[in-house]
């Protein structure tokens, strides 16, 4: 028996690029001739605390071609194990998300080209056995248990799908306000928690809560700063009431002057004529 030749030996491995990429092969049916290639890798980002990716069961795709949608790269990935998620966009960016996670209905529609993809496995081992996989053996898109559509079928699929049902459409919505009220009451109960765990006053003094000694925080600069500006503010009220009640007592010493003088004059008025014998009172 003749040994296998180192040539087709190598057809069989698993084919490299740098970087740390495996190629993996795609075919779209079983009788095509031509063929297109993915990179695969370990997606090993530290950067990324979120755990909607673990970094030992994550697999970082490249060059995903544009008839592959998420449930089609979910049914290449599934022979190399249970596949967890599927996420497919446009280039490589972090899976936080701030707020609800939208439903397509909301979102703008995606660019049709190529993709980056992040498939997540139930078993860390599945990420060997793709990188393992032969580039000789190409992974098939179209099969008979899972065909795609493509041409004016495929158009045809896409505009029927486009049309969106009245109740499909109230259940997303609903969905998103919940998971919003949600979001909105954790974010206020825990601004509350934060809020009463460090109450300062007006001096940069912190009060601690039960349960613990009490601590005195320094004064920061930031700190005395806010202190003399509201000392500042405080003299110059103080200084605007005094200067409102002097004008207040002032006005009225005014009119006080001015009755005692108008009373004077009538005094002399009434003089003057008894003098002259010109008043007669009855």
């Amino acid at each position: 028996k003749m040994a296998p030749s180192k040539k087709k030996h190598a057809r069989n491995q698993a084919s490299s690029i740098p970087g740390g990429f495996t190629v993996l092969t795609l075919q779209f049916s079983s009788d095509s001739a031509a063929q297109h290639n993915i990179y695969v890798k370990e997606h090993k980002v530290r950067a990324e605390k979120s755990s909607h990716r673990p970094m030992d069961r994550t697999l970082f795709v490249l060059n995903i071609p544009p008839y592959c949608s998420e449930g089609i790269v979910k049914e290449l990935f599934l022979q190399f194990g249970p596949v967890l998620s599927v996420e497919l966009m446009d280039h490589p960016s972090s899976s936080q998300e701030s707020g609800p996670k939208l439903s397509k209905f909301f979102k703008p529609v995606q660019k049709q080209g190529f993709k980056v993809g992040y498939v997540v496995f139930q078993k860390s081992s599945s990420i060997s056995a793709a990188k393992s996989h032969p580039h000789s053996s190409p992974l098939v898109v179209c099969t008979e248990q899972h065909p795609v559509s493509t041409g004016v079928d495929k158009w045809i699929q896409k505009y029927t799908e486009s049309f969106i049902q009245p109740e499909t459409l109230q259940e997303k919505v609903d969905t998103f306000m919940r998971e919003y009220d949600k979001r909105k009451e954790e974010e206020s109960e825990r601004q509350r928690k934060e809020a009463e765990h460090q109450q300062e006053d007006e001096e940069g003094w912190v009060k601690v809560t039960r349960g613990s000694k009490v601590k005195a925080r320094p004064h920061s600069e930031a700190v005395n700063r806010r202190t003399l500006h509201k000392e500042m503010e405080k003299k110059k009220r103080k200084e605007l009431l005094n200067f409102y009640s002097w004008q207040h007592k002032n006005t009225q010493k005014e009119h006080i002057a001015e009755l005692r003088k108008k009373f004077e004059e009538d005094k002399q008025r009434i003089a003057l004529l008894r003098a002259q014998r010109k008043f007669k009172p009855y």
